[in-house]
C-alpha cells in the first residue's frame, strides 16, 4: 500500500508511519515543517499546508490511502484557528482523493464530536451530534467527521476513528501540560474525582488506524462508519493522573474545585480572552472543567466485531512505558 499520513510528524501520526513502515508499506508524510528522523526510517516528506488545495493535491498523487489525522486539536482559540484546519483542510483532502484517484481515506476524529455537557456511561456510536457545542475544536472535527462520513462511496471509501485521550511516549502536550500545571501548583482538581473516562495508549490507537484500512472495503460494515477506540478499561481520572505522578516523582493534586464553579469561572475567562483579545489561553474553559470532572467512556464493541481491534498492551504496561519514557526526559 502506498499511504500518505498527514501530521506524520505529530504524536499520534509519527506512530501511524511507523507501523506502516514496520509491515513494508510506502509511506509519505506530509506536515508543514521538516522531520528527518522519518525519513531516516524511510518515510518520504512532502511539505505543505492542508488549507492550501494545490499542495494537498500534489500530495495525494499516487496514493492508495490517506490516513487524515492532522489538526488543530487545542481547547482554545478562535474560530478560524479551527475552521480552517479542520474544516477546509479535509474538503480539501476528499476533493484531493476525487481528483487523485485514492480509494481510502482513514480519519482521525475524536469522541468529543458526541460531547453534550453530560456524562457519557459506555455510550456507542449510536450517540448523536449535540445541537450546540461549548469549543470550537469538537465542532470543528464533528463537522470535518461528517463530510467524512457522507464523502463514502464506491470510489472513496472512508472510515472515522475516535481515539480517546491518546498518551505515550513522545507526547508533547497532555501529559507535560499536566506535569508543568502540577509542579507550578496550579493544576486543579474538578469535580468530586470520581468520574471516569476511557484512555488509549498510542501505539494501540495507530494499530487501531491500520485494521481500519485494511477492513475498508467495499459492502464492508467499516466503510463509512465512525468507531470508538480506546484501552477497554475505562479508568478513574484524577487516580490515575495522581499515580502517574506518584511513579513521576511529581506532587499529587490535592487542590479541588467543584464543577459548577469551575464553569463558572470557565465562562468568565472566555468572555475577557474574547473581549480583550487577551494572550494565551484561559485556565479552564466550560468545555475543560466538563471533561476534568463529567465520566466519559464508551463501548467499543464494534471496533472489535467489525477490524478486529483488540488494544494490544495492558494498562500496566502501557503506563510503564509512558512514565520510562518521561523519566528519561527528565520532564
Amino acid at each position: 500500500m502506498n499511504a500518505l499520513v498527514t501530521g506524520g510528524g505529530g504524536f499520534l501520526g509519527r506512530y501511524i508511519v511507523e507501523q506502516l513502515l514496520a509491515r513494508g508499506d510506502e509511506v509519505t508524510a506530509f506536515a508543514r515543517g521538516a522531520y528527518p528522523e522519518l525519513v531516516e526510517l524511510g518515510a518520504k516528506q512532502i511539505r505543505g499546508d492542508l488549507q492550501k488545495r494545490d499542495d494537498v493535491v500534489k500530495a495525494c498523487a499516487g496514493m492508495d490511502a490517506i490516513f487524515h489525522v492532522a489538526a488543530k486539536t487545542d481547547y482554545w482559540g478562535t474560530w478560524e484557528a479551527f475552521y480552517q484546519p479542520n474544516v477546509m483542510g479535509t474538503k480539501n483532502i476528499i476533493e484531493a482523493c476525487r481528483e487523485q484517484g485514492v480509494g481510502k481515506l482513514i480519519f482521525t476524529s475524536t469522541p468529543s464530536v458526541v460531547a453534550n455537557n453530560k456524562s457519557r456511561v459506555g455510550g456507542n456510536e449510536s450517540l448523536p451530534y449535540p445541537e450546540t457545542y461549548e469549543s470550537y475544536y469538537p465542532q470543528t472535527k464533528a463537522m470535518a467527521e461528517q463530510m467524512v462520513m457522507q464523502a463514502n462511496d464506491d470510489d472513496l471509501l472512508t472510515v472515522s476513528l475516535r481515539p480517546h485521550v491518546v498518551y505515550g511516549p513522545r507526547d508533547a502536550h497532555i501529559i507535560p501540560r499536566l506535569i508543568a500545571r502540577a509542579r507550578s501548583g496550579k493544576l486543579i482538581q474538578v469535580g468530586d474525582g470520581t468520574n471516569k473516562i476511557d484512555v488509549t495508549y498510542v501505539e494501540d490507537a495507530a494499530h487501531a488506524h491500520l485494521l481500519a484500512a485494511d477492513a475498508l472495503e467495499p459492502g464492508s460494515a467499516v466503510a463509512g462508519s465512525a468507531y470508538f477506540i480506546s484501552q477497554d478499561q475505562p479508568v478513574v481520572l484524577w487516580s490515575w493522573v495522581n499515580d502517574l505522578f506518584r511513579r513521576l516523582g511529581v506532587p499529587p493534586v490535592t487542590k479541588k474545585i467543584p464543577l459548577s464553579l469551575a464553569r463558572a469561572l470557565g465562562r468568565a475567562m472566555e468572555f475577557a480572552y474574547s473581549t480583550f483579545n487577551l494572550k494565551g489561553e484561559p485556565r479552564v474553559t466550560r468545555f475543560l472543567a466538563n471533561e476534568l470532572a463529567l465520566t466519559h467512556y464508551y463501548d467499543i464493541s464494534r471496533a472489535k466485531r467489525d477490524f478486529g481491534y483488540q488494544p494490544q498492551f495492558s494498562m500496566e504496561e502501557s503506563v510503564q512505558k509512558t512514565v520510562d519514557y518521561f523519566k528519561k526526559m527528565e520532564l
